[in-house]
């Protein structure tokens, strides 16, 4: 039920959204949010109050950054106790990256934060940006009968449905259809009324304070595995100066190549404090490196399992932990645990 008393602040950041065409020379420039009513009606008709931020400069989404996602809680804290829901705008390129951010770097949400954006400026005639931005703009303004919000989490909504944001990856560059949730069920979904999947919404402790994360350490990763990947080439990423942490993207359910010259390079970062994370190249499943040798070979490393964490929770989950100052042993014995949803951990059978 959509609360008619709701203030919710929007925040622009930046992305295509958020840009309008200049009539005469059809360049795409930022749209001007302090006329956001009048240039589009449709907010007229929400029954509830949306104010706006800006980020100004307006961000591209492949400038984002850890100092950027840090302004983002800080917009939100500063302000968490004045609105009842917050959307953000962001471009769509790394929209999952900070989604997965956010979603780790607020901990017991209490209200709803929405991250959406579009494919077509919002003053395309076809734009996908109009739908997504007021229905997100409802989702934040949602209570349930005992005026609690209906979903108070970090989540994506793009093209009809609603996704928890640390669950998140972009699949297509060219549909509207670009996000997806692969290991975790939708949040909800929205055709002629906004359908809540309620058993799978994070419910926070709401005698408890919110909690704002911010520090970060990037000092961490990616190393995708190939066939016919080099010694030089897996050596050069474990050698990075102050590197802590790898995300090590593995073939099916955890495994790798078994070449004494990889697992001995593995071996001696490990040795050296680095904590290495196996996560599954394949779009659904999860990391089980019990199951073939390869991967047990692994496991007896001290590499240590992802699960179905995507690769990017997985990156900002190790900035995260190591921006606390914890230390490997720590961040190792975290990064299979569920801290905000983000993972899910099977038994072994």
């Amino acid at each position: 039920m959509i609360d008619k008393n709701a203030n919710v602040l929007l925040i622009y950041t930046g992305g295509t959204i958020g840009m309008v065409e200049n009539a005469e020379t059809g360049a795409l420039e930022p749209f001007n949010f302090s006329h956001l009513r009048s240039n589009m009606p449709e907010i007229k008709r929400l029954n509830f109050n949306v104010e706006t931020y800006l980020f100004d400069p307006p961000i591209d989404s492949s400038d984002m950054s850890p100092s950027i996602w840090e302004q983002i809680v800080h917009v939100i804290e500063d302000r968490y106790d004045e609105y009842d829901g917050f959307v953000i705008l962001h471009g769509t390129d790394t929209m999952a990256y900070t989604a997965s951010a956010l979603g780790l770097m607020l901990d017991n949400l209490t209200k709803p934060v929405i991250l959406t954006g579009s494919h077509l400026p919002i003053g395309k005639l076809r734009t996908d940006g109009k739908e997504n931005l007021i229905t997100a703009l409802e989702i934040a303004a949602d209570k349930d009968a005992a005026g609690h919000p209906v979903v108070p989490e970090l989540c994506v909504y793009m093209q009809n449905l609603l996704m928890r944001g640390n669950r998140t990856i972009k699949i297509n560059a060219n549909n509207f259809s670009a996000f997806t949730s692969p290991n975790y069920p939708n949040l909800g979904e929205a055709g002629l009324n906004i359908r809540y999947n309620e058993q799978f919404i994070l419910q926070p402790d709401y005698d408890k304070a919110v909690n704002f994360y911010y520090a970060m350490d990037a000092n961490v990763v990616i190393l995708k595995l190939f066939p016919g990947i080099s010694e030089a080439v897996v050596r050069a990423h474990l050698a990075i100066p102050g590197l802590k942490g790898v995300v090590l993207e593995t073939y099916g359910t955890g495994n790798s190549l078994i070449d004494s010259w990889f697992t001995d390079l593995l071996h001696d970062a490990i040795e050296r404090g680095i904590v290495i994370v196996n996560v599954t190249q394949c779009l659904y499943g999860s990391v089980e490196m019990h199951r073939y040798e390869n991967g047990q070979r692994l496991e007896k490393l001290g590499v240590v399992s992802g699960h179905d964490i995507t690769t990017e929770a997985a990156l900002v989950k190790l900035m995260i932990l190591f921006g606390e100052g914890k230390t490997p042993a720590e961040v190792g014995r975290l990064m299979p645990l569920s801290l905000r949803g983000e993972l899910t951990v099977r038994s072994k059978k």
